[in-house]
């Protein structure tokens, strides 16, 4: 059996390359998170008009009808150009909740909005991959209270915010009894921050339940995954161009054997991951029962090859590896973050044992 992509799916991975290759350039990311803006108006607008706040949303709410696999396939482009812009919470996260849980009207209201890009909506699910001290929100006749962390595409115009017991609920950005408090993350290029609810009227998703939430994390897992094998991807080419311009001792150093080696088992060790995350973007669509195992061990593997990498290359480069001139730290960065948020490698893998009755 033949598993790859369809012409389709490269034609629309190539889209993305391509724009992004022109636009998300280094000085453009350098711009974004040495400034105060909110996300990069000019990348969001371009990657807009290409499609990519509608991959999940189905045409008749406006969208382009596609599924897991091909936004993974856009997550990997973003993760390549570490581009500033919402995409894991915004356009993964919240229409796969309002498809599987929310009610005709909600998704008549919420879905035609997101893909035209006219309204932003971040994800507070953070506490339903791991408990954090002082963090969670109950719901208590038909209000919400609590804190919720690391809450992802912050800088919205509404929130997806999950409560303790598996409800899922759209909170304004602007509703009373909300306040928010934008956090300093090591990527710069992702605006995090916290939502402290204090009675705050939300829109409850009806269908909304335990697995509905692990659906919508499966979602997210899965893309962050992609975006670190885009970013990984990145750091192997720079440190392979790096390693062909540098000389030293009246050589390349690229042609030195323990730089060849450095470089091939990089590019050996992330090349099988690529497969990898078409499997569960895959799964996602075609086996959601077994879907959640495949997410869970695909984060927790990447999320480790990935920080190999990550550290490998900064070592050809050497000294230059750490300064900002070359700017690898941004690409560094996004991997760490990736790895930690929505479920470390150790609890994903914890989960997967779990899930397969070993646990």
């Amino acid at each position: 059996m033949e598993f790859g992509l369809s012409s389709d799916q490269n034609l629309l991975r190539e889209t993305f390359e391509v724009y992004l290759r022109e636009q998300s350039t280094l000085t453009r990311v350098r711009a974004f998170a040495d400034g105060n803006q909110t996300r990069a108006a000019d990348l969001w607008a371009g990657l807009g008009e290409i499609g990519l706040n509608g991959l999940l949303i189905p045409e008749a709410h406006g969208g382009l009808g596609m599924g897991p696999l091909e936004a993974c396939l856009a997550a990997e482009a973003l993760g390549y150009r570490v581009t500033p812009v919402p995409f894991v919470a915004h356009a993964g996260m919240v229409p796969t909740a309002l498809m599987l849980a929310g009610s005709p009207v909600q998704q008549a209201d919420w879905l035609p909005r997101i893909a035209a890009g006219r309204t932003v909506v971040g994800a507070a699910l953070a506490e339903r991959s791991g408990a954090r001290a002082g963090a969670g929100v109950t719901l208590h006749n038909g209000r919400l209270d609590g804190r919720a962390l690391h809450v992802l595409d912050f800088e919205a115009d509404a929130y997806l915010v999950a409560d303790t017991a598996g409800g899922l609920h759209l909170v304004a950005a602007d509703a009373p009894g909300l306040t928010r408090r934008r956090l300093e993350t090591i990527d710069r290029t992702r605006p995090i921050g916290e939502l402290i609810l204090s009675g705050v009227q939300g829109d409850r998703l009806p269908g909304a339940n335990a697995e509905v939430c692990q659906r919508v994390l499966d979602i997210g897992r899965a893309l962050l995954a992609a975006d670190s094998l885009g970013a990984a991807q990145n750091m192997i080419d720079q440190a392979v161009a790096y390693a062909g311009q540098r000389v030293q001792f009246g050589r390349v150093i690229g042609s030195f054997q323990a730089v060849k080696h450095l470089c091939a088992t990089m590019a050996a060790d992330l090349e099988p991951t690529r497969a990898f995350v078409w499997y569960a973007g895959h799964a996602l669509s075609a086996d959601p029962q077994d879907a959640s195992r495949v997410v869970c061990h695909l984060k927790a593997h990447l999320s480790d090859v990935a920080t190999s990498v990550a550290k490998t290359a900064t070592e050809v480069h050497g000294g230059m590896g750490f300064t900002d001139l070359v700017g690898l730290h941004y690409w560094f960065k996004r991997v760490g973050f990736n790895r930690q948020m929505l479920g470390s490698p150790e609890r994903l893998r914890a989960q997967a044992a779990r899930l397969q009755g070993w646990q």
